[in-house]
């Protein structure tokens, strides 16, 4: 007789974000917790790839805001992407299956030269180009040059 457990169980990734905007350390805009979808690259360079070791692995090492549209499955950059994407400063493992990662847009880094109504959000393995890991929209917030936003994002295996 084969040795199966009882029952199956199912296992899946799925991400979140959460964007502030903060102008002389008072919130002015929040997106909540946000659901993200990671593309297909992001799922063969990021995590199958990453798991084995493989040549052509990528970390996320960055985060980038645009003022487009949602990342499609294929897609390989952000819509809309703003002028800087920021350098992910604290990327840490929440409980055994849990990545958090954060990252800071301030004001005096000039990620953007005029006002701008972000929409959308992206991780990524390199300060220019590179490949998106995941990303989606959000309700739109005004974004001015005098204002910072602080990114939170999870990664949560289950």
């Amino acid at each position: 007789m084969e040795n199966r457990p009882t029952t199956v169980e199912q296992s899946g990734v799925r991400g979140f974000f959460r964007i502030h905007i903060t102008e002389g350390g008072r919130l002015v805009g929040d997106s909540g917790w946000q659901e993200n979808a990671i593309t297909n690259d992001g799922f063969n360079q990021y995590l199958v790839k990453a798991l084995g070791a493989l040549s052509g692995s990528k970390q996320i090492s960055y985060a980038a805001l645009g003022t487009g549209t949602v990342p499609g499955a294929a897609a390989v950059t952000l819509d809309g992407e703003v002028e800087v994407r920021q350098t992910v400063a604290a990327a840490t493992a929440a409980g055994s299956k849990t990545l958090a990662l954060l990252a800071t847009f301030g004001s005096a880094l000039s990620f953007v030269s005029i006002v701008r109504t972000l929409r959308n959000i992206g991780l990524f393995n390199s300060s220019s180009g590179g490949t998106l890991f995941a990303g989606n929209t959000y309700a739109s917030s005004v974004c001015a040059t005098n204002q910072q936003v602080e990114v939170s994002y999870k990664v949560v295996f289950f």
